[in-house]
């Protein structure tokens, strides 16, 4: 039995911070009933990459869901699925603000219909803020939660991450918050509504620059640094022939470091005798470092003898090199599926490992309001021809893409 079997959770988000909670319950045995606004559904059918009209992302985020797609500007439309929420353990939303509150749809308003109902609103500033009504996507909350100001060479502009950290953090946040949620619910039987900001999850991952700010009362101003750390060496990016690799020496992996090298003498030196000195001496360093690594014949070589003398280190590998990489296929981190439009192609697997849950289930991602007749009969008994009036009303809508 799957940990989420007997889960069903109405899902009305698009895009990618919502569908990332839905993805990681389909994985666990959810029953995922996605919402998809009429008359083009979910706006990442058309993200790229798109092939014969089919858009991997939006199968790479909405695997094992069941399309429902309706005219949401429609009362009878509504009326569907304030329905569906009553027989709902969780739903999930992302919509600007305000949308789900003129629709009836918010959690004030579904929690008359169920008690135990479990509701996760994602949004870039948090629901309940001084900011709750601005609207914002990931870069937006990369820019306003720090990340940007701390990635980058000192020397240069604030840059984004080269993923979408913020929208895929969030939703990770939520896919937590909801298990806890649900854990409560077991105990209490209450539910409650779980209000997920994308800035607040980013912020969340600023493991020194708020608290050395703070305590260092001036003497430490939080600053990107490029491909160096700022307060630790060696830690960063080092050049290698054929590419480039991560080196990070603690304390502990100091004099691994220096036997890898052979340099004994560098032990002893005055510059680099605490981690504090070699922080403030790391334009001294590095190059030295850099200079033993332009030695190999490859960056293979550096890195199995770093291994051998337990210093940590790895490639800096490209996506693309991942693909086909024997770890990531080993562990499933690269999962090959085949979708009945794209054919065969790579995704990133299920990042979770749960012993009483060794297996995924086989998913796939839905056609435009695939589902429709099989979600309102299934789950609201509605007959044949009702749910035909329905899609000749424009009600409920449908694609083969």
């Amino acid at each position: 039995m799957n940990i989420l079997e007997g889960i069903r959770v109405l899902d009305f988000t698009q895009y990618l911070s919502g569908p990332t909670v839905t993805r990681l319950m389909a994985e666990m045995g959810a029953e995922i009933i996605k919402v998809e606004p009429a008359p083009g559904g979910d706006p990442s059918r058309l993200l790229p990459l798109v092939v014969d009209g089919r858009s991997g992302y939006f199968v790479q985020q909405n695997r094992g869901k069941q399309s429902l797609c309706m005219d949401l500007r429609k009362p009878e439309a509504v009326a569907i699925a304030r329905e569906l929420a009553a027989k709902a353990d969780v739903v999930v939303e992302n919509f600007g603000p305000g949308v789900m509150e003129k629709r009836g749809l918010a959690y004030d308003d579904l929690k008359r219909l169920n008690p135990g109902l479990v509701m996760a609103s994602i949004s870039a500033y948090g629901r309940n803020s001084l900011l709750s009504h601005k609207t914002g996507y990931d870069w937006v909350a990369q820019a306003f939660a720090g990340v940007m100001h701390m990635t980058g060479n000192a020397d240069g502009p604030p840059l984004p991450a080269g993923i979408s950290l913020a929208d895929v953090s969030s939703g990770v946040h939520a896919f937590s918050a909801i298990g806890y949620a649900l854990f409560h619910r077991s105990r209490t039987g209450q539910g409650q509504w779980l209000d997920i900001s994308m800035v607040d999850s980013v912020f969340h991952m600023l493991e020194i620059p708020i608290q050395a700010a703070s305590l260092g009362k001036g003497a430490y101003v939080p600053m990107r640094s490029g491909p160096h750390h700022p307060l630790v060496s060696p830690f960063g990016i080092f050049k290698v022939p054929g590419g480039h690799i991560v080196i990070l020496a603690l304390q502990s992996q100091w004099e691994g470091l220096c036997d890898a090298m052979q340099r004994p003498d560098l032990k002893r030196d005055p510059r680099f005798e605490t981690g504090t000195l070699r922080a403030q001496n790391q334009r001294e360093l590095t190059p030295v470092i850099e200079a033993w690594l332009a030695g190999f014949k490859d960056q293979d070589s550096a890195l199995e003898l770093l291994e051998r003398h337990r210093v940590p280190s790895a490639p800096v590998l490209s996506p693309a090199d991942a693909i086909d990489h024997p770890y990531f296929r080993d562990r499933g981190t690269v999962r090959t599926i085949v979708d009945p439009v794209l054919g065969q192609f790579s995704i990133p697997g299920f990042p979770l490992r749960f012993s009483a849950q060794p297996d995924l289930p086989d998913l796939t991602a839905p056609l435009l309001g695939q589902h429709n007749a099989a979600v309102l009969s299934g789950v609201l008994g509605y007959s044949e021809a009702r749910i035909g009036a329905l899609a000749q009303a424009g009600i409920l809508a449908s694609a083969d893409r």
